[in-house]
């Protein structure tokens, strides 16, 4: 069977294993974006971190916020921090991939357009 050029192929799916909002995340990126292998990988792990920020999201609803250090002090939950590490490279990995916001596309669309406007007309008719 030959495949056509710019023949309509579906999404792939959520990776196995991917609680419900990882795999909205998978279902929302990949309905919009065609992605490459390298960049599917790239939110298949991102998703794996969204997977295990809610586990530790809920293991902490469960927790105390301040825990008792080494010394008897008063510490922020280690989970606390380990939330902000891997919510920080969630962020990353999703700016990694570079998604095409259509809106933006357009915006830049018209903002090079009106640059070559102006160009024309300087040409035409001088500073």
């Amino acid at each position: 069977m030959e495949v056509l050029e710019g023949a309509f192929s579906p999404p792939p799916d959520p990776p196995e294993g991917l609680g419900r909002q990882a795999a909205q995340l998978w279902r929302d990126i990949v309905d919009e974006q065609d992605l490459r292998t390298d960049e599917l990988r790239i939110l298949e792990d991102a998703c794996r971190e969204v997977d295990l920020i809610e586990r530790m999201h809920l293991e902490l609803q469960n927790a105390p916020l301040v825990v008792k250090g080494s010394m008897g002090q008063d510490v922020a939950n280690p989970l606390v921090q380990e939330l902000r590490q891997h919510r920080g490279l969630v962020a990353r990995l999703l700016a990694s991939l570079k998604l095409r916001d259509d809106e933006d596309e357009e915006r830049d669309a018209r903002a090079r357009q009106n640059q070559a406007r102006r160009a024309a007309v300087t040409r035409w008719h001088g500073a």
